[in-house]
C-alpha cells in the first residue's frame, strides 16, 4: 500500500530519535534517517498538525531498562549524559508534544493516547528507531486502539536489516499505508 492521503486529524509521532539510540549500530544510516524526520517534522509544524516526539529513558543507574534482542550489543554499563537528548535534527520546538516512555511501545504508562485524542488525532504517521522495536510497539498499540496509520520507511530503521525489511514489507502493509517522508509531505499539502 502507498500513502494516498491524510485525514485532517493526523499527526506526526516520531520514535526514540535520540542520541543514545542513534549511537548504536543501525541497519541505515541514522543521518539520512534523521534528515528525513527532521523534514517530517517541519512540514508537520508548518501545517499546523501535532509533532509528538517521544523518547525512552530510564533511571540514573539503567537498572529499569527493558531488555533488548540479543543480536543487539547495547554496550553494557551506564548509558551515556546525552542518551535520551533528542537527536538537533528534529528541531525540537516549544509547540511539540513531548513523551518518555519506559517500555519498547509508546503508549503504555504514558498520557500519547490522551493527548492525541484531545487534539482530534485519528490518524499517526510513524518515523523512528527501531523499525521492530519502539516504532513497531507503538503503531500496534495505536492500531488496536483505532487510529489509521501510515509509516515513513525512510525515516526509520533497525540494528536489523532483515527485522527492519519484515516490518515494511509484511507488518506495516497490514496495519496502515507505507511510503516515504516525501509521499508523506506531498500528501500534507
Amino acid at each position: 500500500m502507498t500513502v494516498t492521503a491524510l485525514d485532517p486529524g493526523v499527526a506526526l509521532v516520531l520514535v526514540d530519535l535520540q542520541c543514545g539510540v542513534v549511537a548504536y549500530p543501525q541497519a541505515h544510516p541514522t543521518d539520512a534517517v534523521c534528515a528525513a524526520a527532521g523534514r517530517l517534522a517541519k512540514a508537520f509544524r508548518a501545517s499546523g498538525r501535532p509533532v509528538v516526539l517521544i523518547n525512552v529513558d530510564y533511571s540514573p543507574d539503567f537498572a529499569d531498562a527493558v531488555t533488548h534482542r540479543s543480536d543487539v550489543d547495547l554496550g553494557g554499563g551506564a548509558p551515556p549524559a546525552d542518551w535520551a537528548e533528542l537527536v538537533d535534527t528534529l528541531d525540537a520546538q516549544p509547540g511539540d508534544l513531548r513523551v518518555t516512555k519506559r517500555n519498547f511501545g509508546a503508549f503504555h504508562g504514558t498520557e500519547l493516547d490522551l493527548q492525541l485524542r484531545r487534539r482530534g488525532v485519528t490518524q499517526v504517521v510513524f518515523g523512528g528507531i527501531a523499525t521492530s522495536i519502539g516504532v513497531e510497539s507503538t503503531a500496534r498499540a495505536a492500531h488496536d486502539i483505532g487510529y489509521q496509520l501510515t509509516f515513513a520507511v525512510d525515516a526509520m530503521t533497525d540494528p536489523s536489516q532483515v527485522a527492519h525489511d519484515h516490518c515494511v514489507a509484511v507488518t506495516f502493509p497490514i496495519l496502515g499505508e507505507v511510503g516515504t517522508a516525501d509521499d508523506v509531505i506531498a500528501a500534507l499539502r
